[in-house]
């Protein structure tokens, strides 16, 4: 194959990535409020009964179509189909205390055993008479408990404008219907009246030993009907609320039969 030949093959296949990219993402528009939900399963063949380790991304993106702000969020909840199920039967528990305040450093020290996933946050700090200042962070999940209940505690540190850490934990319950476990997270007490969220993603997933077996913090079947290869299927709900109004998209994947 020629140089050229390579080049031009080289740039299809970046074309193609990028518009399989956002065929991916679903976008909700209310008013000047615009929001992008994007997420994924990996592997997508699974057995069509019991269950395989995965990895579940899910994220979101903020924005305000007119210019300016947009509204604050104040609650985010995340489903997932009822045939994802989470484990965390041999994994140690983390708590907010044992990672707030800290450093990334310092947080991994206390709980990198309860490590489940990582992410990325960002968000816009309010000045007086200044432009809102960005500010964003990597962010690690750690598998815990918030006030007696199951959680997946995110951590973010970030050096800018100052040295800040927080964290928000996402409380885990089951469901009953299409969706089997929801994660819910509030953020007032992250951003207060002092900024504003403008994306947060998560990517979960993590294989571990446990009193001498393997376990999968989160495992899936195909919900293909029996004598079908396959299955499109509601992957995952995301709900934001704003104050005075609330977005929700679901989004459809497909599953391949493992044999």
């Amino acid at each position: 194959m020629s140089r050229n030949a390579k080049l031009l093959a080289a740039a299809a296949l970046a074309l193609a990535l990028t518009l399989a990219s956002l065929a991916s993402a679903e976008v909700i528009q209310r008013g000047g409020l615009r929001v992008t939900v994007q997420g994924e399963l990996t592997p997508q063949k699974l057995p069509r009964q019991g269950g395989a380790p995965i990895h579940v991304s899910i994220g979101t993106k903020i924005a305000s179509s007119k210019g300016g702000d947009p509204p604050q969020l104040r609650k985010i909840a995340l489903a997932i189909n009822r045939n994802g199920r989470f484990d965390t039967k041999g994994l140690p528990a983390c708590t907010e205390r044992d990672i707030q305040p800290a450093t990334t450093q310092g947080a991994l020290a206390a709980c990198g055993a309860s490590l489940v996933g990582t992410g990325h946050f960002s968000a816009k700090i309010l000045f007086k008479q200044q432009v809102p200042y960005p500010a964003s962070g990597k962010l690690y999940a750690f598998s815990g408990t918030y006030k007696g209940k199951p959680a997946i505690l995110a951590h973010v540190y970030g050096k800018k404008p100052v040295p800040t850490s927080f964290t928000f934990p996402f409380v885990l319950r089951k469901a009953k219907g299409t969706f089997g476990t929801v994660l819910s997270a509030s953020f007032p007490e992250v951003t207060g009246n002092a900024g504003y969220v403008t994306g947060i993603s998560l990517r979960l997933g993590k294989t571990f030993e446990a009193g001498g077996k393997s376990h999968s913090f989160l495992t899936a079947s195909c919900p293909a009907p029996k004598g079908f290869n396959g299955a499109s299927f509601p992957f995952a709900k995301a709900t934001l609320s704003f104050p005075g109004k609330t977005l929700s998209s679901t989004l459809t994947r497909d599953c391949k039969v493992r044999r």
